[in-house]
């Protein structure tokens, strides 16, 4: 299996008994990019993943973010709302970290048992 590149895609996420939902994506697969992740930024405009990874922080964050712990099938295993300024416990099974804005995983339906699907964009942001 290959590694991800940093880049931008779709997340199409797969709620429980309702239409797949459609999410613009940015993907942080170096280590520049993750150790980036959303710092310094007001808001984002759809989801971040972070890959690979299994925990994450809130440090001189401005925004509260929901955080999902994806395995390495994408199943999300937990999700939780974190302010700025936490530590994230790291996830044994987690191989990727979903970021959003607070409140954006709830209204997307994405949940623990959630399957997703990444789609990169054509050039960067493909898979090797």
């Amino acid at each position: 299996m290959g590694r991800w590149q940093d880049g931008h895609g779709e997340l199409t996420i797969w709620p429980e008994g309702n239409p797949p939902a459609v999410i613009p994506l940015e993907i942080a697969a170096s280590y520049r990019a993750r150790t980036k992740g959303l710092l310094g930024r007001d808001s984002l405009s759809g989801a971040l993943l972070l890959s690979p990874a299994s925990s994450i922080h809130t440090f001189r964050m401005r925004i509260p973010i929901d955080v999902a712990y994806l395995d390495r099938r994408f199943h999300v295993i937990a999700v939780r709302t974190m302010p700025p300024g936490r530590l994230g416990l790291p996830r044994w099974r987690a191989r990727h970290v979903l970021e959003a804005e607070a409140g954006a995983m709830e209204e997307w339906g994405l949940r623990v048992g959630s399957r997703v699907e990444v789609n990169p964009s054509s050039g960067p942001g493909r898979r090797c």
